[in-house]
């Protein structure tokens, strides 16, 4: 590594979002740079596409965000009125948000499991011990679980069983969570790389050097990954052969994921700025930063007809118009906002730090509901099947929906 790709790697090492690199565990130390290991191969591509196209129509959230372009947005209702359905505690913090698919939640936990739960009753249907911590978001395809964990292991599971389909190791932590496009995973890694996999077999197709750890998760439009980097580079890359097609800067450091409507990705940087670049020619359309407040975006953002909605650090949500840039409202919470939105309907749900999870009103960002949950909430809600499960980092799991009482 050069001393200038060092001091990229090192300049955000103590900012608390941003995690220090860890060296691999005797058990991912075979090499320090990536490999697999085939288990089981079982998995079927076709099957994945047809499990893909069919969340089209289905309300399933099979992974971060909901959708391979990230914005945020249900395809399932919720009912007027939430209540606690269930809860499901754990000895560690939940910060990987859920994944939900027919009926199965799916969820790593940073007591170094992770959790099939039955969407229903919160019963677990199976735990695998992925022997650290894991922070990625689940990626539920076909008959596989893909996520990354803390050592830097990149895990497929059987998602009915918890067993082992492949690993693929790469050479720091993986808090990137998976996306997918065809029979190609894609994910980012602190050691720098975005990797690019194999479905079925885990074998590598290619991977892309940036200059920093990539943190967030790559979003995925037709044949290309938008990746926004800790290298203050926006990167399309061609999903064909990871070659980039346009490297843009986006003047600072990125934690966040790249959010894709049409031909504008939108994406929070640790300089306190929400940019809006045009993907197709990298040109930049507009940036938003609060004259006042001077603090760095972590939330994704979700994407409405209209406009953005973002949580950031200074304790604020804000919607954005979706051309201009310019706020149509800010909503205050008591804590970091680091949980990213998701949009059902006119409604719009996030965590704070200060253990709330909130719903506002699209339009106006009025309040219209809010859960005391005590513990911090910086996962992000998933939506599916009329039920919101999100995580505490206080070790607990709400699944909300309608009360079945009469």
């Amino acid at each position: 590594m050069t001393s200038a790709k060092a001091r990229l790697f090192t300049k955000y090492r103590h900012h608390s979002q941003f995690r220090p690199v860890k060296t691999t565990s005797a058990r991912a130390a075979i090499s320090a740079i990536a490999l697999f290991t085939i288990l089981v191969a079982q998995f079927d591509p076709h099957t994945a596409l047809g499990q893909l196209a069919a969340s089209t129509t289905d309300t399933a959230w099979p992974m971060f965000r909901g959708n391979p372009q990230l914005t945020g947005i249900a395809k399932s209702t919720l009912p007027e009125k939430l209540t606690v359905i269930w809860q499901f505690e754990a000895t560690e913090a939940f910060i990987s948000s859920p994944a939900i698919i027919d009926k199965t939640v799916y969820v790593g936990c940073d007591d170094e499991h992770f959790y099939a739960l039955d969407l229903e009753s919160g019963k677990v249907r199976w735990k695998y011990n992925a022997e650290a911590v894991v922070h990625s978001s689940p990626l539920v395809i076909g008959q596989s679980v893909f996520f990354g964990d803390d050592v830097g292991v990149f895990h497929a599971l059987d998602r009915a069983t918890g067993s082992v389909r492949w690993k693929f190791t790469t050479g720091a932590e993986i808090i990137s969570s998976p996306n997918i496009a065809e029979d190609r995973i894609v994910f980012g890694s602190y050691d720098g790389f975005v990797y690019c996999l194999d479905a079925k077999t885990g074998k590598e197709l290619w991977k892309a050097e940036t200059e920093g750890r990539v943190h967030g998760t790559p979003g995925i439009t037709g044949n290309l990954a938008i990746v926004a980097g800790c290298d203050e580079r926006l990167r399309i890359l061609n999903l064909s052969d990871g070659k980039t097609v346009r490297d843009v800067s986006m003047g600072s450091v990125s934690g966040a994921s790249a959010a894709i409507a049409g031909d504008k990705v939108f994406v929070g940087t640790y300089g306190n700025q929400i940019r809006a670049i045009n993907w197709q020619t990298g040109k930049a359309l507009w940036s938003f930063e609060d004259p006042d407040r001077k603090f760095p975006f972590m939330s994704s953002a979700a994407i409405t007809q209209n406009a953005i909605i973002v949580g950031s650090r200074d304790k604020r949500v804000r919607s954005l118009n979706l051309d201009t840039g310019k706020a149509n409202w800010t909503f205050a919470t008591k804590g970091r906002v680091e949980s990213s939105p998701a949009v059902v309907g006119d409604r719009v749900f996030f965590g704070s730090s200060d253990g709330h999870l909130y719903e506002l009103d699209v339009p106006t960002g009025q309040k219209r509901w809010h859960f005391e949950a005590g513990g911090p909430i910086s996962a992000s809600p998933a939506v599916a099947y009329g039920r919101l499960v999100v995580g505490t980092e206080d070790g607990v799991l709400y699944c909300f929906g309608e009360s079945k009482k009469k």
